[in-house]
């Protein structure tokens, strides 16, 4: 089991920028993707990223496209967000998961990992 652990959630006004960082007990080479989910209360978790491992390339669902960006660092065992130009409906609890599927997948019930989560307050 792929243990991982988030930081860097936090409070911003509207605009700004957050970093999420998630550390994995694993070398990640040996998974072939990770993601970042968001839950805010009452509603279900929603996919917002999605690597590949092996290759790098990234995809970010629609409703944070051209705002928030996934990478890796192999070296470092790690996976970062970067959102920027952040919104109060951005406020979420986020989370890192991991899966060895080979499919592209921003569904949780694909995720066979995952972290305790890290908070992100957006306010206007």
């Amino acid at each position: 089991q792929v243990q991982l652990v988030e930081s860097g959630g936090g409070s911003v006004e509207a605009g700004g920028s957050l970093r999420l960082s998630c550390e994995a007990s694993v070398n990640i080479r040996t998974l072939n993707y990770m993601a970042w989910f968001r839950q805010a209360p009452g509603k279900e978790r929603e996919g917002v990223a999605v690597i590949n491992i092996r290759s790098g390339w990234p995809r970010a669902a629609n409703s944070v496209k051209g705002r928030f960006t996934i990478s890796r660092d192999n070296a470092k065992n790690a996976v970062y967000l970067q959102m920027n130009s952040l919104k109060p409906e951005d406020t979420a609890m986020y989370y890192c998961a991991a899966r060895m599927g080979v499919t592209l997948s921003l569904m949780a019930s694909d995720y066979n990992d995952w972290g305790q989560g890290t908070q992100v307050t957006v306010s206007s």
